[in-house]
């Protein structure tokens, strides 16, 4: 009986240190869970620029030993909070597989992979990622319905911005297989030797990005150089309305206007229309 009652109070104990636990990692809404949050993103803070720093060549020459020594502090530092994450939680598959849990460990894996692999420490920089967590911190959790509603128009848009982005891609091997004729194949300009280096030079010049690295240098290449620019502009902007117009769309469906136009009777302006937009009635 006496063993049975030990076993209990011993599994008690357990549990509540494991909640315990939870409450501090899992929650900011108490001193010593807020007080947790903050030192650990102090020190994932501290670990990427301590990466940027090894970049650095003349730095990793004269600190390689320093940069080693922090690099595994933090990551074991991180793999025993990782581990006591998982110990705690309450549904373990929720939060492996929730985006943080799968940050948590990719920002373990490039030390452990420096084992057998010269390099992949670069990749801690994916610890950044664990800095979002700076948004329950500071209470900006309501902010997060912003970044959802963000997040649904690119879904929404998704589909149009494809095939926009197909037919941008079909014009530009159009235009670039004729500056290839022209251009390499005519004038033996090297920068346009083959159809996929005229693909490389319609896609920056389409972009608006313009390397300069691939110029034309006979009149007609000049001329498709000037089509497909003022095609750049515009490339810019349908991606950008199209993902406007859904983003009016869903805030339209949260913050719905009521209001009726007194000539036509149209309901479903936008919240900051002060006309009509189906007969320019005031409203």
């Amino acid at each position: 009986m006496f063993d049975d009652l030990s076993s209990r109070v011993e599994e008690h104990s357990t549990d509540s240190l494991r909640d315990r636990i939870w409450r501090v990692i899992f929650l900011s809404n108490t001193r010593s869970g807020k007080a947790f949050d903050i030192i650990l993103l102090w020190l994932i803070g501290i670990s990427v620029f301590v990466v940027m720093l090894e970049s650095v060549p003349t730095l990793q020459e004269a600190h390689r030993k320093l940069f080693n020594r922090l690099e595994w502090m933090f990551t074991i530092l991180f793999t025993v909070e990782y581990i006591v994450r998982i110990w705690v939680v309450r549904s373990k598959k929720s939060y492996l597989f929730s985006f943080f849990g799968v940050v948590d460990l990719l920002s373990l894996i490039p030390t452990y992979l420096t084992i057998f692999v010269a390099g992949p420490q670069y990749l801690l920089v994916v610890r950044v990622l664990r800095l979002l967590r700076v948004f329950r911190v500071l209470k900006m959790a309501r902010h997060i319905g912003e970044a959802n509603m963000l997040m649904n128009a690119f879904r929404a848009s998704f589909a149009k911005i494809t095939v926009f982005l197909f037919l941008v891609l079909a014009v530009t091997l159009i235009l670039g297989t004729m500056m290839y004729l022209v251009e390499g194949v005519v004038a033996n300009n090297p920068g346009f030797s083959s159809i996929p280096q005229s693909l490389y030079w319609g896609i920056v010049t389409i972009s608006t990005v313009g390397y300069g690295d691939v110029t034309p240098i006979t009149v007609a290449g000049k001329v498709i150089s000037t089509i497909i620019i003022l095609i750049g502009y515009g490339t810019i902007a349908v991606p950008t309305g199209i993902v406007t117009a859904e983003l009016n769309m869903n805030m339209a469906k949260i913050h719905p206007d009521k209001r009726k136009c007194k000539e036509c009777g149209h309901i479903g302006h936008d919240t900051k229309a002060r006309y009509c937009k189906m007969c320019s009635t005031e409203l």
